[in-house]
């Protein structure tokens, strides 16, 4: 995590413009990879859960991430979207980009728990990412959303199993390499630190325009609502989930 955050210091600001598609129901397939029965078979499940559980599951397809990292735009989407009851934040969303080849589980805070990121990665790399790669896009999405559902009911047995054995073939972490890494890093955000004052979100005389949709990094709260008479109820995540490709 403290990795993590040195890199984003990294990253200079820049005017950023982004737009995300409408939400229009649980199942939102702006890349045009499912086919119209298989579209409203997902969405009648996911509404059939929906009404059972009060957690507000939506899968979406993209054409493009315009250039972000898929986590950073699944979460900007997550919170524009504001999946999830507004104080239980049991949302998820599970995110592809066919061009990138890039997938992605997003989950809100109330589901951290259930559906963990190890979990998450676990459904990305066995029942996803095995159908994208031949070339089964119906196939991959409604299994990884059998999967999500499956453990977000409290049947998370298998999933628990298959995610120890892929905890065990993982290579060690090494905390010698990360060590070296954390020094060069503060090195440089030193030297950046002491070489010109900080920078200002917004616009100023030192800084630039700042333009998004999203709600990075607090917490978006509100009534946003979609077309189609579906909206999101206020919820928001922190990152949690997984990411693949395939």
């Amino acid at each position: 995590m403290v990795i993590l955050a040195a890199l984003l210091l990294l990253i200079p600001l820049a005017a950023i413009a982004q737009t995300f598609p409408p939400l229009t129901g649980r199942v939102v397939d702006a890349a045009n990879l499912l086919q119209p029965q298989e579209r409203a078979a997902l969405e009648a499940k996911l509404k059939a859960y929906e009404d059972k559980t009060t957690d507000q599951v939506v899968v979406a397809t993209v054409p493009s991430l315009e250039g972000y990292a898929i986590e950073d735009y699944a979460n900007r989407l997550f919170r524009h979207w504001q999946l999830g009851d507004k104080e239980k934040d049991n949302g998820a969303l599970l995110l592809v980009a066919p061009n990138e080849r890039k997938v992605r589980i997003e989950v809100g805070y109330g589901l951290e728990g259930a559906l963990t990121d190890a979990l998450s990665k676990v459904i990305i790399t066995t029942a996803i990412a095995p159908q994208f790669q031949r070339g089964n896009f119906a196939g991959g999405i409604d299994a990884g959303t059998d999967a999500v559902l499956s453990i977000l009911t409290g049947d998370a047995e298998e999933w628990q199993r298959r995610a120890e054995v892929r905890e065990d073939a993982e290579t060690p972490f090494d905390p010698v390499a990360a060590f070296i890494i954390f020094l060069v890093l503060f090195f440089i955000i030193s030297r950046m630190m002491s070489a010109g004052r900080p920078r200002r979100i917004g616009r100023g005389r030192h800084g630039p325009w700042i333009v998004t949709t999203g709600g990075w990094p607090g917490r978006s709260r509100g009534g946003w609502s979609g077309g189609g008479g579906f909206s999101g109820r206020g919820g928001s995540s922190g990152g949690g989930g997984a990411s693949g490709s395939w």
